[in-house]
């Protein structure tokens, strides 16, 4: 499974990208966790089982969320608490909801 962060520049997420990492790997969860430019959706898209997006991107919701919807692609806002405290447990949580 292929969880993609997406943000303003690809950058602000790494840290919750290593958190998620990290509670997987102690869940003995297999799944592969990367962070991108909101730029790079439609590169994103064809490759991800799901989209996560950066609070500071919401104004984007209508944009992004149509093209998910084309790609059939789960995809949702990670809550600006847990996106401010870097809780990889609650949002790999979030991600593996989205894609049941």
């Amino acid at each position: 499974m292929k969880i993609t962060l997406l943000c303003a520049l690809g950058m602000s997420t790494s840290l919750l990208v290593e958190r998620m990492k990290k509670a997987a790997d102690r869940r003995g969860i297999d799944v592969k966790i990367e962070a991108h430019s909101v730029d790079d959706i439609d590169k994103q898209l064809k490759s991800s089982d799901v989209i996560l997006l950066g609070p500071q991107i919401r104004y984007k919701k209508k944009e992004l969320f149509k093209k998910a919807e084309e790609e059939n692609v789960p995809i949702a806002i990670i809550d600006m608490r847990v996106y401010g405290s870097t809780d990889g447990e609650e949002v790999l949580e979030q991600a593996l909801h989205l894609k049941k």
